[in-house]
């Protein structure tokens, strides 16, 4: 069930208070999973279910995503400010160093926050940061194509569009491998998330100089990358194997960028021995 939660972040204008959305679910050692940019949390659904036989599994909407508020006036939607929201929301729910698991920019929040000795784990699924320029640019055109996409669709059109398998394939084949697998509801719900995420285009441009070039010490950490990402293409996980020297880095055979869908149970098994 879906809940809220408001809470204080100081900032260098005084605290400003945040509001999230997430789900909870299950019991053991606490989890937080956060999706990508423009995405929500429902991107997580078909791994909760294996996640929560083991763990205390919270997925959160990012702010301006899904069914969070954006941040407010005064509160850049940058690196330093989501970690900083992040670490607010921990203390809010009473999750001392959570293990964490990301996707794009969450995985690139998650190893933040590593690199911060705030969490006890991250499992990194394709984050972002560990891009050269050309790279970079073709994935924040790709991104931006698709938000200009689904805002310009009415939702009658988003609706019948995501029926067919074909059609599901056109709105998604970006960021799954295997976009016939996507339900049509779900297909629908993340068209709309998308063109209705607030700070869009601010998390675009604050990405612009970031690269995550910094070694993360004392904390266990998992970067897998799908074998037919379309964003963010796999040698990226070699670089991030570089910087990150003690990394376990994963292939997740025939799924792209959104993992989780493509192959639910591989996901799972990642996530869950990246967090023991």
């Amino acid at each position: 069930m879906s809940a809220t939660v408001s809470f204080d972040v100081a900032t260098p204008r005084g605290e400003r208070t945040v509001t999230l959305s997430y789900t909870r679910k299950g019991s053991g050692d606490p989890l937080l999973l956060l999706h990508g940019i423009g995405h929500h949390r429902q991107a997580w659904d078909p791994v909760i279910p294996a996640l929560a036989a083991e763990r205390d599994v919270i997925a959160l909407d990012l702010p301006g995503c899904g069914a969070s508020p954006a941040l407010p006036d005064g509160m850049a939607h940058d690196l330093p400010t989501m970690s900083a929201v992040l670490k607010a929301l921990c203390g809010a729910l009473d999750i001392e160093r959570p293990h964490v698991a990301g996707n794009s920019l969450g995985g690139l929040l998650a190893l933040d926050l590593a690199r911060a000795s705030l969490v006890r784990s991250v499992t990194a699924l394709s984050p972002a940061g560990f891009w050269n320029d050309i790279e970079r640019r073709y994935a924040f055109a790709v991104l931006t194509a698709m938000r200009g996409i689904a805002q310009r669709m009415p939702p009658p059109v988003v609706e019948r569009l995501a029926r067919p398998a074909l059609g599901r394939t056109l709105l998604t084949s970006s960021i799954y491998a295997r976009p016939g697998r996507r339900a049509p509801e779900a297909v629908i719900a993340e068209t709309l998330a998308l063109a209705r995420a607030q700070g869009f285009f601010e998390t675009l441009h604050s990405g612009r100089t970031v690269r995550f070039t910094h070694d993360v010490v004392g904390t266990p950490v998992t970067v897998a990358w799908g074998d037919r990402d379309r964003l963010l293409v796999p040698r990226q996980g070699v670089r991030a194997k570089t910087v990150i020297p003690q990394a376990r880095l994963v292939r997740l055979r025939g799924c792209g960028h959104v993992p989780m869908n493509d192959d639910p149970a591989l996901v799972a098994r990642v996530v869950l021995d990246g967090s023991r």
